[in-house]
């Protein structure tokens, strides 16, 4: 993974509180909870004019991907 330490770090300490929060709410109140975290993001790429979707460790690697694996055709 092209991550740091410190950043995997962070990862895991937001993934288990995640998971704490998780277990502590009913069901539809973690659905209403991550479709807001969607809106949010989604308001947030908007804003740095990116899209969510992409993750920063392919962020080189995609563009340079889609000029060699051409088919023959």
């Amino acid at each position: 993974m092209g991550l740091s330490r410190a950043a995997r770090s962070a990862a895991a300490k937001k993934a288990a509180r995640t998971r704490k929060r998780n277990a502590r709410l009913k069901v539809g109140a973690r659905k209403k909870v991550a479709q807001r975290r969607k809106r949010v993001a989604g308001r947030k790429a908007t804003r740095r004019g990116t899209s969510r979707r992409r993750s920063t460790s392919s962020r080189g690697t995609s563009r340079k991907r889609s000029t060699t694996r051409r088919s023959p055709l």
